[in-house]
């Protein structure tokens, strides 16, 4: 049942921590055991492209982060990144904003173009509208044309943000980002063939809205959601 929930992407050590979450005594030895038995597995990963189009001549803002993927609030730092989706009607562009204090994905859009006003500038507004940060938040992400752009600075410009950009040719510079692609396609739409881009968004949707932001459990955070680990720090 918790490994159905889960997407079939959990293992032994996060089957292990629900398990005893849920009152039951059991070593995560004899987990990996049963589900060896059972023929129960975690889902496994395969490889994507990068995207980058870093090729233009937009000025590039310094490196901020300087790979310190870490905040000591929520809403002080955002990391952000674009993959594509294969779907049989083409290319789906998926962008994501994602806050390093929790590992949530705060901000979002699909689109089947990429230009700055269809990926990132929406998911930017999402993220705003949503959360509501402070002045001074300081938004990371590659080179990327869409975020060199005069329109997307102008929109954080607007809200008052920092802007800061990975080193020319180092993916460790936004490692966090492009883990969670790599976690999403691991998990999820490797599984999938997807007939339209509206199948693929209705998916993508679920797995980010409903099970990683809220129920997905994080290595990181001591196997809790993002949600929840937020939750638990407001009430200690």
């Amino acid at each position: 049942m918790i490994h159905s929930e889960s997407h079939c992407i959990y293992g032994s050590p996060r089957i292990t921590d629900t398990l005893k979450a849920e009152g039951f005594k059991v070593s995560r030895p004899r987990v990996a055991r049963l589900m060896r038995q059972y023929g129960i597995r975690a889902k496994t990963v395969r490889k994507f492209k990068i995207t980058t189009q870093s090729d233009h001549h937009f000025p590039i803002s310094p490196n901020l982060l300087e790979q310190d993927f870490s905040a000591e609030r929520f809403g002080t730092v955002w990391t952000s990144d674009i993959t594509y989706i294969r779907t049989s009607e083409g290319w789906l562009y998926l962008t994501i904003i994602l806050d390093l204090y929790n590992r949530q994905i705060v901000g979002w859009s699909m689109s089947s173009g990429l230009t700055a006003m269809q990926t990132v500038i929406p998911a930017l507004c999402m993220a705003f509208n949503r959360h509501k940060p402070l002045p001074g938040l300081i938004f990371h992400s590659d080179r990327g044309v869409q975020y060199a752009c005069q329109k997307f600075r102008d929109q954080l410009a607007k809200y008052h943000f920092v802007q800061s950009m990975s080193s020319i040719g180092n993916c460790y510079d936004n490692a966090v980002s492009e883990s969670f692609f790599s976690t999403l396609k691991k998990e999820h739409v490797y599984h999938y063939q997807y007939r339209t881009h509206n199948n693929a968004k209705q998916s993508i949707f679920q797995y980010i809205e409903v099970f990683y932001n809220r129920i997905r459990k994080h290595s990181t955070l001591g196997y809790l959601s993002p949600v929840e680990f937020v939750k638990l720090k407001m009430a200690a």
